[in-house]
C-alpha cells in the first residue's frame, strides 16, 4: 500500500531547508500505523507524499502500487481519503451534514448536486449511521460541535470508499466524550472494513485508535524506529523520539504517556 525507499524532501534554497531525510518505510493492506513524532519531526511532509500531494526530492514513493512521478496524482488520490483541520475549515458552515458527506464523493469543498446519483445519497446516509450522526443529517455544519465537525469529515472520507485512510491530526483539540466517540467511530470502520488501511498522525499517543497494529516515530526528518506498536511505543524509543524521559503506559487495547519521575525543562 505504501513504499517509501530511502525518500528525502526539501526545499531549495538558499539555504535548503531538509524536512525528511532518508526515510525507508513500507505499509502493507489491511494495517493501521501511528506516525508519532515531535513538531517538526516531519510528519506533515510525510502525509503530504503519502496522500499524493507532493513528491519525494529524492528516493522512490508507491502508493497504492503506484510510483509518485509515473502516475496521475488526481487520479491516485481519488483512492486516498484525508480527515484533517484544514478541509474541514473550508467546508460552508451552511452546509447539512448530509450535503457535507456528500462532497466525499466528489472530492469537492461545495456539492455538485448534478454529480450526485440516489446509491451516493444512500451511501452518505449509511457513512453517517457508521459515525453515529445519523439523527443530525440536517443540521448545519457549523452549527455542529466540534467533536460532531469531526465526526462528519470521517463520514466525508469513509463515502470515498478509499483504500487508504489518512487520519492527520484528527482528534487534535477535542474535549475528552468527543475524541473517545471519533476514536470509537474509527476503531468499528478498521474492524468492519479489512481491506481498509490507515494511517493515524499525531503527537499523543492517547489519540491513537485501539485498532493500531503498527507505529514509525520521527524526529528531525528521519526515522527513529518502526513496527509493531507493541515493539515501537516502548519508554527509551518514546523518550528518543521526544527528548524528555517517557513513561508509555497500555492498558485495555488503548496507550498513554506521560514524562517520567521529576523531569523538568
Amino acid at each position: 500500500m505504501i513504499e517509501l525507499d530511502h525518500v528525502s524532501l526539501w526545499v531549495a534554497g538558499p539555504p535548503r531547508v531538509d524536512l525528511l531525510c532518508d526515510v525507508s518505510w513500507t505499509v502493507e493492506r489491511g494495517e493501521h500505523w501511528a506516525v508519532l513524532g515531535p513538531n517538526g519531526a516531519g510528519k506533515t511532509s510525510l502525509l503530504s507524499i503519502v496522500s499524493a500531494n507532493r513528491h519525494p526530492s529524492a528516493g522512490t514513493a508507491d502508493v497504492l502500487d503506484a510510483r509518485l512521478g509515473r502516475v496521475d496524482m488526481r487520479a491516485l488520490r481519488e483512492r486516498i481519503a484525508v480527515v484533517d483541520a484544514p478541509t474541514g475549515s473550508r467546508l460552508p458552515r451552511a452546509l447539512p451534514l448530509h450535503d457535507v458527506v456528500l462532497t466525499g464523493v466528489t472530492g469537492t469543498v461545495l456539492p455538485r448536486y448534478e454529480k450526485y446519483a440516489a446509491s451516493d445519497h444512500e451511501r452518505a446516509e449509511a457513512e453517517l449511521a457508521v459515525v453515529g450522526l445519523e439523527r443530525l443529517r440536517d443540521r448545519r455544519f457549523g452549527d455542529c460541535s466540534h467533536g460532531e465537525r469531526a465526526r462528519a469529515l470521517l463520514a466525508r472520507a469513509l463515502v470515498q470508499q478509499p483504500d487508504l485512510l489518512l487520519l492527520d491530526e484528527a482528534s487534535g483539540g477535542l474535549d475528552l466524550p468527543a475524541r473517545e466517540a471519533l476514536l470509537a467511530a474509527v476503531a468499528g470502520v478498521c474492524r468492519a472494513r479489512p481491506d481498509l488501511t490507515s494511517v493515524t498522525v499525531t503527537h499523543h499517543v492517547e489519540e491513537l485508535p485501539p485498532t493500531t497494529t503498527h507505529a514509525l516515530l520521527l524526529r528531525d526528518g528521519r526515522t527513529l524506529t518502526s513496527g509493531s506498536v507493541a515493539d515501537v511505543l516502548t519508554d527509551p524509543a518514546m523518550s528518543e523520539t521526544f527528548g524528555l524521559p517517557v513513561r508509555v503506559r497500555h492498558d485495555d487495547g488503548r496507550w498513554s504517556a506521560t514524562a517520567a519521575g521529576s523531569w523538568h525543562p
